[in-house]
């Protein structure tokens, strides 16, 4: 999930090889990307809600919406910006994003809304494992163990059994995870060579054009509410980005990546108060265990690199230690 770090060109306090602003202000910082995360639990809500219409034109309006606020924003200063040498990585970074999105919305309509959202932003316990087959870089014992602690938790959370297989939404859920993964390590590598609005501008453009196709084979006229949702998922997806940009004028990934786990809170307040979903004690401790897992993979990881994982929704910007 994809959900998932943008900033404007050049811009001393949101360009992501630079540090935040002497004028940088940690409390806000994270007051902003909490209120990114409301966003995007708000998006996965909406998501749920639309469970009466088809994949396809939720991911073609979560992306499209999107595209459309920004591209003003990207193009300020004309078609510049959109010049790269490494299109093939952006298509990779894009079409694993999208696909964790969408397995995102699949499995999100059929299990708990704190569960899905839990597990689709379990990335941080793939991304080690992700840049050790891809970039051969090496993962410390510390993380090793953050990452055999997230899994238990997934574990718990999953509840392994003969009826996981006849209803896989949550190993849908964890596979969005995955996929989220690979595409945060793809915009850590194009990082090194393009521009934050660049790797911003064609993730929601190819991913736009991508699920176009699907949208139109899947189309079936909104009714009453679902219009709303439509829209509600393109908005706080849109919404959620300008955040973390706030967010990322004011503190650093490290600084501020864990909070992201906040998500978890809002959406299981949220799944509670539209959907009275409750959980039991092993989920719960399950949930614990994921985001503990994750957090320390993320600070342990830190200490000696920038952990590629700044937010499982964005567009990071951060560098992976052995990035090209």
């Amino acid at each position: 999930m994809v959900f998932n770090r943008v900033s404007s060109v050049n811009s001393p306090v949101t360009d992501p090889h630079i540090a935040p602003a002497p004028t940088a202000n940690l409390t806000k910082g994270i007051f902003l990307i909490v209120v990114a995360f409301l966003c995007i639990a708000i998006m996965s809500a909406f998501g749920k809600a639309a469970a009466d219409l088809p994949t396809g034109p939720l991911v073609f309006f979560q992306n499209g919406i999107s595209l459309l606020l920004f591209a003003p924003f990207i193009l300020r200063h004309g078609t510049k910006e959109l010049r790269t040498t490494r299109i093939g990585l952006h298509v990779v970074r894009a079409l694993t994003g999208l696909l964790s999105q969408a397995l995102f919305f699949i499995a999100v309509k059929k299990i708990a809304l704190v569960d899905a959202v839990l597990l689709a932003n379990a990335a941080p316990l793939f991304i080690p494992i992700v840049a050790l087959v891809w970039m051969r870089t090496a993962i410390r014992p510390a993380v090793i163990a953050s990452l055999l602690v997230g899994f238990v938790g997934v574990i718990m959370i999953l509840k392994p059994s003969a009826e996981l297989l006849k209803d896989p939404a949550a190993l849908i859920a964890i596979s969005a995870a995955a996929f989220s993964a690979v595409a945060l390590v793809s915009v850590n590598r194009l990082s090194s060579t393009d521009k934050s609005d660049t790797i911003l501008f064609y993730y929601f453009f190819i991913s736009t054009v991508a699920t176009l196709p699907f949208a139109f084979m899947q189309w079936q006229t909104p009714q009453g509410n679902q219009w709303m949702y439509l829209l509600g998922v393109g908005v706080f997806m849109a919404l959620g980005q300008l955040f973390i940009i706030l967010a990322y004028k004011h503190a650093t990934a490290a600084q501020i990546a864990p909070f992201n786990y906040s998500v978890v809170i809002f959406s299981g307040i949220i799944g509670w108060m539209a959907w009275n979903t409750s959980l039991d004690l092993t989920a719960l401790f399950g949930i614990a265990l994921v985001c503990a897992g994750g957090i320390a993979s993320i600070v342990y990881t830190g200490k000696t690199q920038t952990h590629a994982f700044a937010l499982s929704h964005g567009h990071g910007l951060q560098k992976v230690k052995g990035d090209a």
